[in-house]
């Protein structure tokens, strides 16, 4: 790369040519604010809070959207400088209702970390949005038209991320808003077009926009009102990704893994008991494998996807339900973990099932959309009673004044609190289908070998040894395909990384026998209620950080965790309840 020299407040600078400026600046130490930009989206350059000046030209320049060039001398603090961005946030305040005590960025908020650090006076102008409207997808995520700055960045991570295309512009200049298509009051399309688009609750709107305007809709406050409840037993579970992401909220490296923390500071809050989703994804990989290896060698609805991801299961269900034979009949690790908790582990613990309430912390805000579903009901109630995410356990946390940081790790409650390392990686895009495979291939290998089958000792199980990586299936590609051979058998197939990327799949759907979906870029780990920011690069430090767990793991295979196949036998031995907890049933949606 061709290197060219530059200046920035005189000081004088090499850089690549093709950086912008905000971009050579950021390299060099130099901070520009900036609201709108985002590596994930195209540049729009249209908050206008990162401008500076350029010697020799007039007027000034958006630094997020201007290419360097050698030689040029740039001004970060001019007067003029300092004048035009203050005004442009003052505006931008001007577009924001501010609902800071209940908001959940309050203590990371950019608009009020710009405010503080410029000395800007954020009710100079009148609030000029006070009766916009909220709107509300599903139970999962909403788009409130009142904190709403105009950025567009949900429309485009809605259009050219993820190619749903439900978010759009209405009206012109200071009128204009950012609405859904369908909804009362939206985009007036009509015809086809309006009949087949619809949310499907990833949440990648909330994620990349940058004052929260669009976000989950916070179930928080109603946790901390079951956490007074004393008559309830209050049980909070965490999902694999969670552990290497929470500690960003905190300042901490984006491949810090702090399960231990995690444990500690659910107990602080008040949560009776915390389980580890990893102990119920290893339950999802054992179900989940042997009904593949069922439809492969006894016939049944090819490929076979994977069902962990709501978001997915949405976009099946409206907008291909002819595929929905496809998706595997098994339910996702949050499901099977709740399920089993009040199933297995109420009846261990002697506990009424009505008594408990289950509380998921995930990094996806589609997964509270599936815990509504009525057809995950067990014995008449519904496994999880509320989902929060990532961000909002943050603010839990950060609410009530625990030094997360300097916590003393704990172990999750047992006995579903361990999982192995084929667990971990679910929170990666490919990482629920390695998992799998790992347990299929074993299987398979054991029901071909007479001196396998039927052995129960760990130490002859490493005579049937199946392969334990399967790195076709990991990185940041958006399709990643291979052909795997088990036996006598070859499995074709694919891992789908954002549903952005699905339609070249869907065009030959026939070549493959096994395809993982997951919504989000780079799976669960890029969720829609992740700490923000989320970016490629962190995505990449967090996919890092789950696979160095499953490589140290001393188990990394479903199959070897004991207490996953003792609570399996025992929905064996319960006859219809065995169905009711680990799998299933869609359906096509309006």
């Amino acid at each position: 790369m061709k290197k060219i020299n530059i200046k920035i407040n005189g000081q004088s600078i090499s850089c690549d040519e093709n950086k912008t400026i905000m971009q050579a600046a950021h390299d060099n130490g130099f901070e520009l604010p900036n609201l709108c930009w985002h590596p994930d989206l195209s540049i729009k350059a249209n908050c206008r809070v990162c401008v500076v000046e350029i010697a020799g030209r007039k007027g000034l320049h958006t630094s997020c959207s201007t290419k360097i060039e050698d030689g040029m001398e740039i001004i970060t603090d001019s007067e003029r400088v300092k004048r035009s961005r203050n005004l442009n946030i003052e505006l931008i305040f001007a577009e924001h209702i501010e609902r800071c005590p209940t908001c959940i960025w309050r203590f990371n908020c950019k608009l009020l970390d710009l405010a503080d650090q410029y000395k800007i006076e954020i009710t100079r102008f009148k609030d000029r949005k006070g009766k916009r409207k909220v709107y509300k997808f599903g139970n999962a995520v909403e788009l409130d038209g009142t904190q709403c700055i105009d950025c567009r960045n949900c429309i485009e991570a809605c259009g050219n991320l993820q190619k749903i295309n439900y978010l759009g512009l209405k009206g012109k200049g200071v009128n204009q808003e950012v609405v859904p298509v369908n909804e009362k009051g939206g985009l007036p399309f009509i015809g086809e077009k309006a009949k087949k688009v619809d949310c499907i609750y990833c949440g990648q709107c909330a994620v990349h926009c940058p004052v929260g305007a669009a976000q989950e809709q916070t179930h928080w406050h109603l946790v901390e009102k079951g956490l007074r409840d004393k008559s309830k037993v209050i049980v909070a579970q965490f999902a694999p990704s969670i552990r290497v992401s929470l500690g960003e909220e905190f300042g901490l490296k984006h491949s810090k893994a702090m399960p231990g923390q995690i444990v500690t500071a659910l107990k602080q809050l008040g949560f009776n008991y915390v389980f580890d989703v990893n102990f119920a994804a290893d339950i999802t990989t054992m179900a989940e494998a042997e009904e593949l290896l069922e439809r492969v060698k006894h016939g049944g609805a090819l490929p076979m996807f994977t069902s962990c991801c709501p978001a997915w299961i949405k976009y099946i269900e409206f907008y291909r339900p002819d595929l929905i034979p496809n998706l595997t009949a098994s339910r996702s690790p949050q499901i099977h973990s709740a399920g089993v908790i009040k199933t297995y582990w109420a009846e261990k613990m002697k506990i009424n099932p009505k008594r408990i309430v289950v509380v998921s912390v995930m990094p996806c805000t589609a997964k509270k959309f599936e815990a509504g579903r009525a057809e995950l009901k067990v014995n008449g109630n519904l496994p999880v009673d509320y989902v929060i995410t990532t961000r909002e356990l943050a603010w839990l946390i950060k609410k009530n004044k625990i030094d997360f940081v300097n916590l003393k790790p704990a172990t999750a409650d047992n006995p579903l609190g361990e999982g192995s390392g084929a667990a971990a990686i679910y929170g990666a895009s490919g990482g629920v289908m390695e998992s799998a495979l790992r347990t299929a291939e074993y299987l398979l290998t054991t029901a071909q070998d007479s001196v396998c089958a039927g052995l129960k000792n760990k130490n002859k199980l490493k005579f049937c040894d199946s392969r334990i990586e399967f790195k076709d299936m990991r990185g940041q590609n958006g399709i990643k395909e291979a052909v795997v051979e088990m036996a006598d058998k070859k499995l074709r197939i694919a891992a789908v990384n954002g549903i952005g990327n699905i339609a070249p799949i869907l065009e030959k759907i026939k070549d493959y026998d096994y395809i993982e979906v997951m919504a989000c870029p780079d799976g669960c780990i890029g969720g829609g209620g992740q700490p923000i920011p989320t970016t490629a690069e962190i995505r990449r430090k967090r996919l890092e950080a789950l696979y160095k767990i499953d490589a140290k793991s001393e188990i990394r295979r479903a199959h070897e965790n004991e207490e996953a196949t003792a609570v399996l036998k025992w929905l064996e031995d319960k006859g219809k309840l065995k169905s009711q907890v680990l799998y299933t049933k869609y359906k096509k949606r309006k």
